[in-house]
């Protein structure tokens, strides 16, 4: 008996041979990435090595010089600072862009979701750094986006607010499916978020792990960390 026919997952993110420079300077080279629909990817790699470069690429906020890049027009992108405007109160900063119609129930919702939704005539100078950046991950998610990018959202946030970030972030993935693209430099988040982990190297994407495997994710780590460059005895520290 055949087995079931099962229809291949949605791409959201298909790139093949991008080439993009800066004043001459090749940052990224030939680059193949493929992100499907509900998929977390996250992007390791030294800096300078142009893992910001691909996500603005992405984000359609820089030309490219060589290659294709199919993605959604308008996805999401949640960057390092919140970016609220602090002369608007929160529901105003979540429904911007949206249509005047409904937008403050759409962000009302949005922000329930991030545990903020008794704040929403609250004002961004009253918000800690982690509840500042829970606004900007609603503002993000209430588009509704087909792609979800992530530039270092949580470098600057304390350990602890980090790791609630982190299953915050998991949940709503996983309840609205985009694609989402992470850059970061911290492997042990990179391992607790993605279902897929690339490390960028020269331009290229240069090696992928899978922390769902078996052995995983003390392996995973391990290899990453020699792949960056880190030497056993600076992992331990």
């Amino acid at each position: 008996m055949n087995a079931p026919f099962q229809s291949p997952r949605e791409s959201v993110v298909s790139v093949h041979g991008l080439v993009r420079s800066y004043g001459g300077r090749r940052v990224i080279e030939g680059l193949d990435l493929r992100i499907e629909r509900g998929e977390f990817v996250a992007l390791l790699g030294e800096s300078g090595c142009g893992k910001t470069t691909l996500l603005r690429a992405l984000a359609g906020l820089d030309e490219i010089q060589g290659g294709h890049i199919s993605a959604p027009k308008r996805p999401a992108v949640v960057f390092q600072e919140h970016r609220l405007l602090p002369w608007e109160p929160l529901w105003a900063n979540v429904a911007l862009g949206l249509p005047p119609r409904g937008a403050r129930e759409r962000a009302e919702a949005a922000l329930a979701e991030v545990g903020l939704g008794t704040r929403l005539d609250d004002w961004p100078r009253n918000l800690s750094g982690g509840q500042a950046q829970r606004v900007a991950l609603a503002r993000a998610l209430v588009q509704e986006p087909e792609l979800l990018l992530f530039d270092e959202p949580f470098a600057a946030l304390d350990a602890l607010t980090r790791i609630r970030m982190h299953g915050l972030v998991k949940e709503l993935v996983t309840r609205h499916r985009p694609g989402v693209l992470l850059v970061t430099h911290d492997v042990d988040e990179a391992i607790a978020l993605a279902g897929r982990i690339l490390v960028m190297r020269d331009g290229a994407i240069a090696a992928e792990h899978r922390p769902s495997r078996p052995g995983a994710p003390a392996a995973t780590r391990a290899e990453l960390l020699a792949e960056l460059g880190v030497a056993p005895t600076h992992a331990a520290h």
